[in-house]
Order: structure tokens, then C-alpha cells, then sequence
């Protein structure tokens, strides 16, 4: 079985400083002042009503008819333009609701233009499919104007794939239409589901398809309402691509160099400092420049990670650049991985809730001894190890020759238990990366070939904390602790003094709850976490760490409040790619494929020949 990274295992724009910004409130006076929840909650509710209000009336006969009682006073062409234009207008309002509820500005303004032209719409043409429905867009309208202050946040940034997605999710959206159109109509014959579909596309686009309904009034009015999402789709994703774009998120040169400084000068204090460093995060920093925080933006959640970097004592002032950045895009602030001094810093600075998330193993190498009766599994499966032949070597990133480096990045990449690569918090993402010489790779091997590969990433001067841990999914059982005991050994001769291992996810609920004398609630506890280890290696990953009797530190997660914590939580969890989306790994099979081949193919070479 193929080990994972080390950690339970983000991305909006270039990285860059953030400085305070005038006009606006600052700290958390100016965070509380605009917080109404039930207001973004129940305009987004009333948008949505509204929107699926205005899309449903154009399925409904009854209400068709009734606007067959002005076709003496307006030509049928127009009464079908007023049925386009609830379809576009309910489209609108349905995915502007979302904006809403997370107080965005550009939302409000837009639903507030929508609201007023569907009244000017049903006003003029008289077709309300009920008096209670003008009551919610005249009332919605005037909440919205009263509590503008409420919706105050800016636009996120984006890439240009997200005009991608906007696209197929309305051109999905347009065939369902014109399909369900199509079947509460009457058609002249029997048509296929293909025939169906091919003339809703032909008719997005401007075309004739091969569909011909009964009725004259319904047939222009499905060519118009076609024709109408078709333009609206085209115009929405000329806009999207054409708009300035965002990179993904991406440290720069400039901010990882200033955040390399504030690691040597303060680097000692957090195992996870190093983690900083990985190119999909962005950096905020404190007005006086001497900390800064780390973060990736996941489906609204601001994420953090880790301790802020640098002095504590500025540490109070980027963390408010941090909430007040939140605030101004209405994301959610969370931190995962923070030690206890950090969580107690974010709850008093951001009026926050920690939860102590799990342990972090640490080895102090001067105190680390294979000898004993509680060291006996691990010196059993080194000395095992050992004795079929591996060789492990220590080496600093910097002394390893680029060809074997380059042999290391692919094995590795060949080992991986899957194509998504897992880790925001305690993962470096990268192997022999500009500007980390100082990282230490050490690595098996058997009769020369590569089998396993550990990684660890410079904590401050004398430390290290692992980064990856990958081996052979043939290679021999044991094999990474025989990798970690050497590279115990090694320690000294690289002036290291201690060693940050896994981190163990709820590790004192796993703890107590199987002791004698443990309570009903802390059992089923741990028999749900042991139950969610088969699919998020909850319970193998400490039993791992606890093999080399090592100190365990805490480490938290740090979030808004309970009602927060799921839509937080499933954030983390896509951060750390534990929720991704399911896809055929081509790649990955061919690699190992070929790998396979190359070493049948020696020895078929060294076979004797007849």
C-alpha cells in the first residue's frame, strides 16, 4: 500500500501586500458594524422565489392563455418577448441569489435592475401570474434599497475558466428549457429524444430544427424563448472572457523572498513556517511589515494555515489585514494547523472559536533511542529492512545531483496513491523548488533502484518537519521507518535536533478512548473516527506516529462560529483535496505501466538466446 504525504493535506490572485485601506472600518468594530444575517439570507431567499416564479409561469397553460387577451392591442411577437424575457430575467435572479446571500454589491445592483424592469415588464404587458407575486418583487425591491449598506462586498476575483463553466452550466440549462417547452406542447408527429435535442440547439444558435409544434402561438413563442437564451448565453460569456482575468493564486518571487527572512529570523517557532512557501498561496502582511499570513480562498472560505510568520508581536496587526480582507470580499475566515499561542492570538484579535483538531508528532533526536520494550516493533522491522539489502542515503537537497533529483520528482509522482496531489496546511508541494537547497531528501534503495522516498522541509536552524513520505507500492513493509530512523541518525551530522513528524487528526480522542474506563460518548467518538479511517487514514496515521514514542504538540483549527463550521469544513476538506471531483487518471496508469515494463525488459535482455 502506497503511503500518503505527510499531513492532512489554495488560489485568487497574484500574490501581493495588502495595505491597510482608508475610508472603509477597520479591526473588528468594523467587522460587527454590518453584520445583519437575515438579511442577505431572506433577500436571497425571496430573489430565488421569484426567479423560479418568473421561469415556471412560461410552463404554465393557463397563464399562457391569459395573454392571448391583449392580442388584439399588441402584435403576438411582442406577448412572446414578454415571455422571453421572464425566462431570462428568472435565470438571472436564480444565480444573482447566490451573490446575495454572500452580500455582494454587484449582486445587489443587478437583482435591483432586474427587479425593476420584470415590474415594468408584467406592467406592461399585464401578466402577473398573481398579485401576491408583485407584492414580493415591490417589497423585495424597497428591502433591498433600505438595507444596501448590508451588501458591501466586492466581486471575487476570477480566471477565465470560469467563463468556461458559466458557459456549460447555461447552455445545460437552455436545452432542459427548450426540452421542457418542447413537452408540454403539442408537436405535428412522434420525434426522438435526439430530434428534440438537435432542434433545441439548432434553434440556441438561430437555426430552423426539424421540430413543428400545433399551435402558431406556441411554436413562436419556444423560437423566440430559444433564440433569447441562445443570445443571453453568448452575451454572458463574451463578458466572462473578456473581462480582466486573475491568475490562479501564485506566490510571488518578491513576497517568498520577504517571507524566507521573516523563516530565518523567527523560523524556530513553527514546524509549519516552511509550508508558507507553496506557490498556490497568496500573503497578506502587517503595516509594519515584520509578519504576514498565508492563505488560499476555497469556495468562500478564506483559509489559513499554521502560526503567521515572523515577530508575535506583530502578529495582532496581520491578522486584522486578514479578517478585514474577509470582511471586505464577505469570506469566511478560518486557520487550520495553528499552535495553541497562535489560537489563542486569532480569538482574542478576531473574536473566533478554536477547536483542538489533532497532535503533531515531534522527535527530539538527542532523546531518541531504538532500544527497549516500547521500541521493539520499529527496531524489528529496521533491522528487517535492513537485512534484505536496502541502502538508505541523508543528503540536503543541494547535494543531490540534478539527474537523480530528476529521478526522485518522477518516482515519486509514480507512487502517488492517486493523481490529485493532497495538502494545503502541511504540504510543500514541490521537490527541489528554487530556493530550497536546505530541504533533506532521503531515499531507499534495493540493488540500485529507487523504492522510497522521505522529504523534509527546514524548521528554523536545527529542525525538520516532514513533508512527503512516499515508497514502492512493492517495496517491502516497514520501509518508512526504517527511512525515518535513519534519518534520526543523521540528524546530527546536519545539525539537526528535532524532528517533526505526521500529524494525528483527533489523536487524544483515538488516545483515551481506548483506555479502560473510557465514557459511552468518548467510545462512540472513537469508533466513528476509526470507521472514517478506511476512506482518511484517521487512526493509521497516529498508531504510526506513536511508534516512535514522540512528544505530541496541538495543533487547532480556528473559525467564525458552529453555524460556520460545515461549509468550513467541507472547505478544508477540498483544500486538502480529500473532496475533489472523480476523474479517469490516464496518466498515472500509463506511468506505472511503463515503469513496470522497464524493469521486465532487463532481464528479458540478460535471458541466454538459443
Amino acid at each position: 500500500m502506497v503511503t500518503t504525504d505527510k499531513r492532512l493535506s489554495m488560489s485568487e490572485s497574484n500574490a501581493a501586500d495588502h495595505a491597510p485601506r482608508g475610508g472603509r472600518p477597520s479591526g473588528q468594530q468594523g467587522r460587527n458594524s454590518r453584520r445583519r444575517a437575515w438579511v442577505p439570507l431572506l433577500t436571497s431567499l425571496f430573489c430565488l422565489l421569484i426567479g423560479l416564479s418568473d421561469i415556471l409561469a412560461v410552463f404554465k397553460p393557463e397563464w399562457h392563455q391569459k395573454l392571448h387577451r391583449i392580442n388584439a392591442l399588441v402584435p403576438g411577437t411582442l406577448t412572446n418577448v414578454a415571455h422571453s424575457a421572464d425566462v431570462i430575467i428568472g435565470l438571472m435572479l436564480l444565480l444573482l441569489s447566490h451573490g446575495l446571500r454572500r452580500r455582494k454589491r454587484r449582486a445587489w445592483q443587478a437583482v435591483l435592475a432586474l427587479l425593476v424592469f420584470d415590474f415594468a415588464i408584467h406592467l406592461r404587458f399585464a401578466h402577473w401570474p398573481s398579485l401576491s407575486a408583485a407584492v414580493v418583487v415591490v417589497v423585495l425591491a424597497g428591502a433591498l434599497l433600505f438595507f444596501r449598506d448590508d451588501f458591501y462586498a466586492v466581486g471575487d476575483p476570477r480566471t477565465r475558466w470560469h467563463a468556461t463553466a458559466v458557459f456549460c452550466g447555461l447552455a445545460a440549462a437552455d436545452v432542459a428549457i427548450g426540452l421542457g417547452l418542447q413537452s408540454v406542447s403539442e408537436l405535428k408527429g412522434s420525434y426522438s429524444a435526439g430530434q428534440r435535442v438537435q432542434d433545441v440547439v439548432f434553434e440556441l444558435v438561430g437555426a430552423n430544427g426539424p421540430v413543428s409544434f400545433v399551435s402558431e402561438g406556441r411554436g413562436d413563442l419556444y423560437y423566440v424563448l430559444t433564440s433569447a437564451l441562445g443570445l443571453f448565453t453568448l452575451v454572458v460569456t463574451i463578458y466572462l472572457f473578456l473581462r480582466p482575468a486573475q491568475p490562479l493564486a501564485r506566490l510571488s518571487e518578491a513576497g517568498a523572498a520577504r517571507i524566507r527572512g521573516l523563516l530565518a529570523a523567527r523560523g524556530d517557532r513553527d514546524s509549519l513556517g516552511y509550508f508558507a512557501l507553496r506557490d498556490d498561496k497568496n500573503v497578506i502582511w502587517s503595516p509594519s511589515g515584520k509578519a504576514c499570513v498565508c492563505y488560499r480562498v476555497v469556495s468562500g472560505v478564506m483559509l489559513a494555515s499554521g502560526d503567521p510568520i515572523g515577530d508575535p508581536e506583530a502578529w495582532p496587526g496581520a491578522m486584522a489585514e486578514f479578517l478585514d480582507e474577509a470582511d471586505r470580499h464577505a469570506w469566511r475566515p478560518a486557520v487550520m494547523g495553528c499552535s495553541e499561542l497562535g489560537a489563542e492570538v486569532w480569538c482574542r484579535e478576531g473574536n473566533l472559536t478554536a477547536l483542538e483538531l489533532g497532535d503533531e508528532a515531534i522527535v527530539h533526536v538527542a532523546d531518541f533511542s531504538l532500544s527497549g520494550r516500547s521500541m521493539r516493533n520499529v527496531r524489528q522491522m529496521v533491522n528487517r529492512v535492513a537485512k534484505n539489502g536496502y541502502d538508505a542515503r541523508v543528503r540536503r537537497v543541494r547535494d543531490v545531483p540534478a539527474a537523480e533529483l530528476a529521478e526522485i520528482v518522477q518516482a515519486t509522482e509514480t507512487w502517488r496513491g492517486s493523481n490529485t496531489e493532497r495538502g494545503f496546511s502541511m504540504a510543500l508541494g514541490r521537490i527541489g523548488g528554487l530556493g530550497d537547497d536546505d530541504c533533506v531528501l532521503v531515499t531507499a534503495r534495493l540493488g540500485g533502484e529507487l523504492r522510497a522516498v522521505l522529504h523534509f522541509v527546514p524548521w528554523g536552524g536545527d529542525g525538520l518537519s516532514l513533508d512527503l513520505m512516499r515508497r514502492d507500492r512493492d517495496a517491502q513493509p516497514g520501509l518508512n521507518d526504517f527511512l525515518i530512523v535513519e534519518a534520526i541518525k543523521a540528524a546530527p551530522d546536519l545539525g539537526v535536533k528535532r524532528l517533526s513528524l505526521n500529524f494525528a487528526m483527533f489523536r487524544a480522542v483515538l488516545a483515551r478512548g481506548e483506555r479502560i474506563g473510557a465514557g459511552p460518548i468518548l467510545k462512540a467518538w472513537r469508533s466513528l473516527l476509526v470507521f472514517a479511517s478506511r476512506w482518511f487514514q484517521i487512526e493509521s496515521l497516529y498508531k504510526f506516529n506513536a511508534k516512535f514514542c514522540p512528544e505530541w504538540q496541538p495543533r487547532f483549527f480556528v473559525f467564525p462560529g458552529g453555524r460556520d463550521a460545515p461549509r468550513i469544513a467541507l472547505a478544508a476538506l477540498q483544500a486538502e483535496a480529500f473532496l475533489v471531483w472523480p476523474k479517469v487518471e490516464v496518466k498515472r496508469y500509463a506511468r506505472r505501466a511503463r515503469n513496470r515494463l522497464r524493469r521486465l525488459v532487463p532481464v528479458a535482455a540478460t535471458r541466454p538466446k538459443d
